[in-house]
C-alpha cells in the first residue's frame, strides 16, 4: 500500500464507448414523440454518430428487447417501454452484458491470485449491487431531458 508521499495513480471506471453511443442514441430516440417510428440513419444523422455504429446498436438494443423493430414500409424502430421504464442499466447492460464490477463477483470466473484468502470479496456483491442500482435508478427520460447551454 503506497503512503502518503508516493503518488497514486487512479484507474477511472469507463463505460466502452459502444456503450456510451448506445445511451446517447437511445436519449435521441426518447426525446421523440411516443411511438414515433425511427430509422438508424435518423438518429445517426441527430447524434452524429457513423451509421454502421448506429446500425450495430439498433441490433443489440432490440435483441435485448428495448426497441422494437419493424419491417417494410413504415418500419423503422421505437422505444420497446416508455422512457421512464428503461434505466441507463438497461441500456449498459443490453451492450455490455451484465454490469460486474470485479472477477470475485462472478462465481463462474476463478481469475483472481488472492481468492481464496481475500478478506474484502464477501463485501464486493454489495459494491457491485450498489453501482447496478446507481444505474438502475437513472431513467432514459431523465437521460433525454436537454440541459440549458449556459454561456
Amino acid at each position: 500500500m503506497p503512503n502518503r508521499n508516493e503518488s497514486v495513480r487512479l484507474e477511472i471506471m469507463r463505460l466502452t464507448s459502444l456503450a456510451d453511443y448506445a445511451v446517447v442514441m437511445m436519449a435521441a430516440a426518447a426525446r421523440h414523440p411516443p411511438g414515433a417510428r425511427l430509422s438508424a440513419t435518423l438518429l445517426a444523422e441527430e447524434t452524429r454518430l457513423p451509421l454502421p455504429t448506429a446500425q450495430k446498436l439498433t441490433g443489440r438494443l432490440a435483441a435485448a428487447g428495448l426497441l422494437e423493430t419493424a419491417r417494410g414500409t413504415g418500419g423503422g424502430f421505437r422505444l420497446a417501454r416508455q422512457a421512464g421504464e428503461i434505466s441507463l442499466a438497461d441500456i449498459v447492460e443490453a451492450v455490455e452484458g451484465p454490469i460486474v464490477m470485479t472477477t470475485c463477483v462472478d462465481t463462474e470466473r476463478h481469475e483472481c491470485a488472492l481468492e481464496g484468502c481475500c478478506q474484502v470479496r464477501p463485501h464486493m456483491n454489495v459494491v457491485n449491487g450498489a453501482v447496478r442500482g446507481a444505474l438502475a435508478g437513472l431513467s432514459l427520460s431523465s437521460l433525454a431531458q436537454t440541459a440549458e447551454v449556459k454561456a
